[in-house]
C-alpha cells in the first residue's frame, strides 16, 4: 500500500527528501506493535499519510492515529471491521429518518449503503471531498467524535436529495453517489461546515449510540 498512497504529492514521491513514504512506513510499523489487535488494515495508510502531510511529525502523527482508532473510530479498521459495517448500517438508518425517499429509492434497487458510501467512512473522505473541506471535517471529528461523520454524510444526502432521486437504476444510483462529493457546494467549505449542523436537524451521540446496538446485532448475524 505504501506506493499507492497519494502518488501524486511530491512529498510522497520517491525522489523527494524526505520522502514522506518512510516516515509513513515507520508509523504504521510503530502502530502495529502498539494495537496488535488491529495491526494493519487497509485504509490506515492515508489517515496516516495525511496526518503526517498535516503535522509533518512522525510522533503527532501516531498519536492521532492512536486517537482515532483507538478512541474516536473503534473497530473502523479490525480485521472484520465491524465498526465500520455497523456505522454504514446506522446511516442506512439514519436517512430512513431523515431522508425517507432515499432510503426508500436504496431499497427499491436492492443497493446496499456498503457500496455508495464505505469510502466515505473507511478514508473519512480523504480523496472524496476537497483537502480543506477535509481538514474542517477533521478538526470536528477529533473535537466532537464520530457522529461528523454522519452528519457530513445526512447533508450530502439531503442537499443532492433531488439529484439523487432522478436515478433509475443500481449503476445510476453508484454514479449519483459519485457526482454529490464535487462541485461548489462542497469546495465552499465554510458554508459546508455550517450546513452540516443545521441540515441533519438533531443528531445525538445517545442517538448514534442506541442504532449502533441494533445494527451490530443485525450485522453480526449476517456473519
Amino acid at each position: 500500500d505504501m506506493n499507492r498512497t497519494f502518488p501524486d504529492n511530491v512529498k510522497f514521491r520517491k525522489t523527494a527528501d524526505p520522502c514522506l513514504q518512510h516516515s509513513l512506513y515507520n508509523i504504521l510499523v510503530a502502530y502495529g506493535h502498539h494495537n496488535k489487535a488491529v495491526g494493519y488494515c487497509q485504509g490506515m495508510n492515508f489517515i496516516a499519510g495525511y496526518l503526517l502531510l498535516i503535522t509533518k511529525s512522525e510522533e503527532e502523527s501516531f498519536w492521532l492515529l492512536d486517537a482515532l482508532i483507538g478512541r474516536i473510530l473503534p473497530d473502523y479498521y479490525s480485521p472484520a471491521m465491524l465498526g465500520l459495517k455497523t456505522d454504514q448500517e446506522v446511516l442506512g438508518e439514519l436517512v430512513k429518518m431523515k431522508v425517507p425517499a432515499v432510503a426508500e429509492l436504496m431499497e427499491r434497487h436492492g443497493v446496499m449503503w456498503t457500496l455508495v458510501v464505505s469510502r466515505w467512512f473507511i478514508c473519512l473522505f480523504i480523496d472524496i471531498l476537497p483537502v480543506e473541506t477535509v481538514l474542517r471535517i477533521w478538526d470536528c471529528l477529533f473535537y466532537e467524535g464520530s457522529k461528523i461523520i454522519f452528519r457530513v454524510a445526512l447533508t450530502l444526502i439531503k442537499q443532492h436529495q433531488a439529484l439523487i432521486l432522478e436515478a433509475t437504476n443500481f449503476p445510476d444510483i453508484c454514479e449519483k453517489f459519485k457526482q454529490i462529493t464535487k462541485g461548489t457546494f462542497v469546495t465552499e467549505c465554510h458554508t459546508f461546515m455550517q450546513k452540516i449542523f443545521t441540515d441533519p436537524g438533531s443528531l445525538s451521540m445517545a442517538t448514534v449510540n442506541k442504532l449502533r446496538e441494533t445494527c451490530r446485532e443485525k450485522v453480526l448475524s449476517q456473519g
